[in-house]
């Protein structure tokens, strides 16, 4: 070459001459240039089978949705499968040469033969014997020729792990063919999906599996890949040293995995908090169903209060949420619905609004038996939820809760999965307690501007005067009873109202401050004995 450049430039023939880089292969694992020879292959033809394949992929369910087409598109445009590999040791491509012409050797006979040493040896035996030693006494080539050689390529281990769902599925009668789901990265399309599709259509004319999930990768809190040179990798042991394994099992489920998904101790430490108001929300049950044996306490849902039966609702919805979230993969939503159900509809209104009928009435009392009822059944059917993911945290609450005769004590794993209940739906009362809530909502605001302004300073040392038309002030006439209970207030008048649909006042509240429950009522020292106590605390006692 550079006596060729030499000779152009001594005669005046060079235009020009300069270096340039180019791309050339080299090996991935040693660095160095790589040579380019062409030898035998052994291959699969795609083109007496890609039809099937292509039909088999509609009938397989891809989550995401997007993965039926990928696929299809790679099976539709692939060439010829290249199944034989240049290497030491691997799975032995089962055929033999006849030394004599030179014809591959590979029929019913010999495989049987090479079954036969496998199932003794496993596929070693392949490399440690002769073909005289493998092939049946005195088996003769076509051409009546006697000495014969093994092939030497292996298998592509695609191959390998493309028929595993033969070895592993079919051979094993308590798993069964078609398995339910194929579960792995976005990569596996051309890879191991691919490969099992292939080597399922070939022989059974469909599809190995049911269903196939793809997920993203793990990359930090800031959407790096995870390198050593980055230092940006965490070891998931030390998450669970941490935090508790539940917590890594929290960041799984509560991630979309369709995408890359981030992981960070600052991720991390905002999942402990969602997990701490999980925690508890079971914590607070626990404690206020201690006295509660669900075998002899249990209050009848029709003799239940109205309160009781809308949480038991919204548990209903729950349940209904989660089985639809958990059949169709979506673990984030599953645990985004079980997190609201605990922080919007549990701790920040039922459980706050029923602490006076746990505290204050008799331990006996039906209508505090009834809130624990229904807190029985919440907190039950909340953990059998939480148990696919919260692991753990579910067993916990497990060896705490009471059982009834139905239950298996020992383990939250060996009870059934809980069912929505037709009992527990209403939707007229879904309605009506929306509309209640709503109303709930501006009051709450109101008694937070008067909290501003020094009007008061707990909302039980408030009185609200609602005003209101039309269909509010028929709601609100018709709950008059429990709108106290529903704002936490000690009173709650209702007025009509010619100007709006609904105005609130907050004034003192009347009376004087129960010592025992907080309420303030004109009850109060009505009882010489308990002076400092109302008549109903004082009936109580």
């Amino acid at each position: 070459m550079i006596g060729s450049l030499q000779t152009l430039k001594e005669t005046n023939l060079l235009y020009a001459e300069e270096k340039i880089s180019h791309s050339y292969p080299h090996c991935w694992r040693c660095k160095e240039p790589i040579i380019y020879r062409a030898t035998e292959q052994w291959f699969i033809s795609i083109d007496k089978f890609r039809k099937q394949a292509l039909d088999a992929i509609k009938e397989v369910r891809w989550i995401p949705g997007w993965g039926e087409e990928r696929i299809s598109k790679m099976v539709e445009d692939r060439g010829d499968w290249c199944i034989s590999r240049q290497r030491i040791w691997g799975l032995p491509i089962p055929i033999f040469y006849c030394k004599d012409c030179g014809k591959e050797i590979i029929n019913d006979e010999t495989i049987n033969a090479i079954k036969t040493l496998f199932a003794k040896e496993g596929s070693n035996a392949w490399f440690k014997y002769e073909p005289k030693e493998i092939l049946p006494a005195g088996y003769k080539c076509e051409c009546g020729g006697t000495e014969f050689k093994k092939e030497t390529d292996i298998m592509d281990v695609w191959f390998d792990s493309g028929s595993s769902h033969i070895a592993v599925a079919e051979a094993n009668p308590d798993l069964g063919w078609p398995v339910d789901m194929y579960l792995e990265g976005s990569d596996q399309h051309r890879g191991w999906f691919q490969s099992s599709l292939l080597t399922a259509t070939a022989v059974k004319g469909k599809a190995p599996y049911r269903q196939v999930l793809t997920h993203g990768y793990v990359v930090d809190g800031q959407g790096r890949k995870m390198s050593k040179s980055l230092g940006n990798g965490i070891d998931p042991m030390d998450i669970c040293k941490q935090y508790g394994a539940d917590i890594l099992r929290l960041w799984v489920s509560s991630s979309d995995y369709k995408v890359d998904i981030r992981i960070s101790n600052d991720i991390l430490k905002q999942l402990t908090e969602s997990y701490r108001k999980i925690r508890n929300t079971a914590r607070f049950i626990l404690g206020n169903i201690c006295d509660f044996d669900p075998n002899k306490d249990n209050v009848a849902y029709s003799e239940m209060e109205e309160l009781d039966k809308w949480a038991l609702l919204k548990l209903n919805q729950l349940v209904e949420k989660i089985e639809k979230a958990y059949s169709e993969y979506e673990f984030h939503t599953m645990l985004h619905a079980i997190h609201n159900f605990c922080v919007v509809d549990m701790s920040s209104f039922y459980l706050d609004v029923t602490k006076d009928r746990m505290y204050a009435s008799k331990p006996e009392d039906k209508s505090r038996r009834a809130g624990q009822t229904a807190m029985f059944i919440i907190l039950d059917t909340l953990t059998r939820l939480l148990a696919p993911v919260l692991a753990f945290t579910a067993d916990e609450i497990w060896q705490y809760l009471p059982h009834t005769d139905k239950d298996n004590a020992e383990s939250i794993m060996l009870n059934d999965w809980p069912e929505a209940k037709a009992e527990y739906e209403n939707d007229a009362l879904d309605q009506k307690w929306s509309k209640i809530l709503e109303v709930r909502d501006s009051v709450l605001k109101a008694l937070e501007e008067a909290r501003n302004k020094k009007l008061i300073g707990q909302s039980l040392q408030a009185k609200v005067v609602l005003k209101a038309s039309g269909d509010t002030l028929k709601l609100l006439n018709e709950n008059l009873d429990i709108l106290p209970t529903v704002f936490i207030t000690s009173q709650a008048e209702v007025v009509e109202s010619t100007n709006s649909e609904l105005e609130i006042e907050v004034l003192e509240a009347d009376g004087d401050k129960c010592e025992r429950c907080w309420i303030y009522s004109t009850t109060v020292g009505h009882n010489h004995d308990l002076p400092t106590l109302c008549d109903r605390c004082s009936s109580v006692l």
